[in-house]
């Protein structure tokens, strides 16, 4: 790659920064669907705004209904690789203490606030790349196209329409995880245990419980509320699970107790400290008087064990050497005085079927009394590490960074699980958590400035006129 594209990038550093401010400023989280808003009032203005962008900077736009936004490097160029991004983000949940969420500021060579790296900091990194590439007026013979999607954290159904019109790319990768580079995702599987009662009016009881805010999501703050319970004979039992769980919990209201975990990923729920379950732990602890009710919760910690992500609590724990293991992790909860329901999330190594997995939860679920739903197994994606398009990536990985460049295996899905060629490339480097769906998300400048730069020499080395 010409060093003046490099040069163009350090150049324009504080404009790529200041587009990233403005995009992750709107709080584009999915919402009820509008006239022309397939997502709601604020997802319609960060997509608008990011084709808008990449209008200015000479990029032919399109929109596709307000589900997706592309941006072509040269229309009249063979479309040969795409670059799979999104503007929407997760809620921006609670425990924020170094900004606002979507007050976006720079802070210790960080940008801090919802959506830094997951994903609008990183589809800019891409969009600059390629407005480098075009103002360094460096030579293409094949196409490149950003494709912009709105609804990534929610189900995809962005690039099910935007594919139902357009083709896949001879190759394409997604600035939406890390690097080196993704080549597997695992299978997903998520399900939904509920149960049914009749209502017992015996005290003391649990007059609900909730925790979580997305299925995806270690859920990190977890509220209880009772009826008759004698608060400081709670203490104990409390001070316990805050020891054993390594929470907080306390009283922060007549009658409810309030328990602060850690949120993470669901893909890599270990590094997370579910509220959730610790408050399924903390009622099961306190004397409350007996009932259909306490008996379920109490059910809850044996199916899913505190700290436990691999899935033995419902007979699913596996592992292969090309995927590694399974994880799963229960995420959302409510429980009432006439029923409960809970969402778990799994992902699952290449080596899951319906036969291992599916069917093996949903018999030991229904055999601890409770109802089971699931919309079923989505399959692992893979791609193979040796093609020339994986290796020419990680070449200018290698070439930027000076670091190795390996291909990986992630229980996340990401854009490309679909796609027959594609893969997941950067954003992040390295060993650095961005608490991406947690609170104080971030993205260091220096990666932002060095993925800028990775994505400019691949686009270069893939579509270059050499």
């Amino acid at each position: 790659m010409d060093q003046k594209v490099t040069e163009w990038i350090d150049a324009h550093k504080q404009d790529l920064l200041e587009d990233i401010k403005a995009l992750c400023a709107i709080p584009s989280v999915k919402a009820a669907p509008l006239e022309g808003k397939p997502y709601g009032e604020e997802s319609y203005k960060a997509l608008n705004l990011a084709i808008d962008m990449a209008a200015k900077y000479g990029f032919t736009t399109k929109n596709y209904d307000n589900y997706v936004g592309t941006a072509d490097y040269d229309s009249a160029l063979p479309r040969t690789l795409d670059i799979l991004a999104h503007t929407d983000v997760v809620p921006a949940g609670e425990g924020w203490t170094v900004t606002e969420p979507f007050n976006i500021i720079e802070k210790d060579g960080r940008l801090y606030g919802r959506g830094t790296s997951d994903d609008k900091g990183p589809m800019l990194c891409a969009l600059y790349a390629m407005r480098a590439l075009k103002e360094s007026n460096v030579p293409m013979k094949k196409g490149i196209r950003l494709i912009m999607g709105s609804d990534e954290e929610t189900g995809s159904s962005d690039i099910e329409h935007y594919y139902a019109i357009e083709p896949e790319a001879e190759m394409t990768f997604s600035p939406d995880a890390e690097f080196p580079l993704i080549n597997i995702e695992k299978g997903q599987f998520r399900g939904i245990i509920s149960k049914k009662y009749e209502e017992s009016t015996a005290l003391p009881r649990i007059l609900s419980l909730d925790a979580g805010v997305a299925f995806n999501a270690v859920p990190q703050k977890a509220v209880i509320k009772f009826e008759g319970l004698d608060m400081d004979a709670a203490k104990g039992a409390m001070e316990e699970i805050a020891k054993a769980c390594e929470v907080e919990v306390n009283v922060t209201a007549d009658q409810e107790i309030t328990i602060i975990g850690e949120s993470a990923h669901a893909s890599t729920p270990e590094n997370g400290k579910n509220a959730g379950l610790a408050a399924m732990m903390l009622a099961s602890k306190l004397d409350l008087a007996d009932s259909e009710c306490l008996e379920f919760v109490k059910k809850i910690p044996e199916l899913f064990p505190y700290g436990v992500t691999d899935g033995s609590g419902i007979g699913i724990k596996m592992c292969d050497e090309e995927s590694h293991d399974l994880t799963c992790t229960l995420d959302l909860y409510h429980v009432d005085p006439t029923g409960m329901e809970f969402t778990f999330d799994s992902r699952v190594p290449v080596m899951g079927t319906k036969e291992n997995c599916q069917d093996v939860a949903e018999k030991n679920i229904t055999a601890a009394g409770f109802d089971f739903t699931t919309p079923g197994m989505v399959p692992p994606h893979r791609v193979a590490g040796d093609s020339d398009f994986v290796q020419t990536l990680l070449g200018s990985y290698e070439k930027v960074t000076g670091l190795k460049g390996e291909c990986l295996a992630i229980g996340g899905g990401t854009y490309v699980h679909e796609l027959k060629n594609g893969v997941a490339f950067g954003a992040i480097l390295p060993d650095i958590d961005t608490r991406m769906h947690g609170a104080d998300e971030f993205m260091d400048i220096d990666n932002i400035m060095i993925a800028t730069k990775v994505f400019a020499d691949a686009i270069w080395e893939l579509c270059g006129d050499k």
